[in-house]
């Protein structure tokens, strides 16, 4: 793949890690499409800046919608042409115990977080197999890797997409396609403001770096496991929490 304006879809990506991922690589002079259920500053500004959609397209639409989400691939696709790198980034935090987890709570994480991506990778990968060529990232989890209380059903959610990673990686890899995850650990974001500074305070001693991570750690990451540098890598899940899990 060219290492300049890639055509780049990302699930999820108005807000949080998506939203910082997309802006970075818009910078960067690629081409981005995303989706969410709503819009967000972030949307309206580049909307307004971008009006005939050159570089940039968003559209209202839940991940679990299958069929919405194919028509949105396919119109990407007509717009920019092959999607050469999809980032497979929308998902739910559920948290609380499994036994006393309402249904509708672990049905949703389980379809947001898991069958969405499996969906979404599904369609994407038609035009990457066609043109032999791609590039898959998965945003994963810390707890996918070690055991935290209260996340079981994220967890699960988060481990599935690292095996999704491993055994897709097997399959694609002779069409040219690579298939890498991004674990983040605690970051300042979103997920972290529902912290106490307590709790913060105890994840940061139990981190080798002794700090929270940033939104540019992970954005490196990405960055690399897009370019060519990382031609030789796939099917491996990378780490970045700053030595929580060592």
């Amino acid at each position: 793949m060219s290492e300049t304006s890639k055509v780049i879809l990302i699930s999820g990506g108005s807000r949080g890690l998506g939203c910082a991922i997309a802006k970075d690589l818009l910078q960067a002079g690629h081409r981005v499409a995303t989706f969410s259920r709503s819009s967000t500053d972030f949307v309206q500004e580049q909307t307004q800046a971008d009006p005939d959609g050159n570089r940039f397209v968003w559209r209202s639409l839940d991940g679990c919608d299958f069929d919405g989400v194919r028509q949105f691939v396919r119109e990407i696709e007509e717009r920019f042409g092959p999607i050469e790198v999809l980032i497979n980034n929308a998902g739910v935090g559920v948290d609380g115990m499994l036994s006393t987890m309402r249904d509708d709570d672990v049905h949703l994480g389980v379809s947001l977080n898991l069958e969405a991506a499996l969906q979404l990778t599904r369609t994407c990968l038609k035009s990457m197999l066609r043109e032999q060529s791609g590039c898959i990232i998965n945003v994963t989890s810390v707890n996918g890797i070690r055991g935290f209380s209260g996340v079981s059903v994220y967890s699960a959610t988060k481990a599935a997409l690292d095996g999704l990673t491993r055994s897709l990686a097997r399959e694609v890899g002779p069409m040219g396609i690579r298939v890498n995850a991004i674990a983040p650990g605690y970051f300042e974001s979103a997920m972290t403001e529902g912290l106490t500074e307590r709790q913060k305070a105890w994840i940061v001693r139990q981190t080798a770096l002794r700090r929270l991570g940033e939104t540019e750690d992970m954005l490196g990451v990405v960055r690399f496991l897009m370019s060519n540098e990382a031609a030789f890598i796939t099917g491996q899940t990378m780490v970045v929490d700053g030595g929580l899990t060592c």
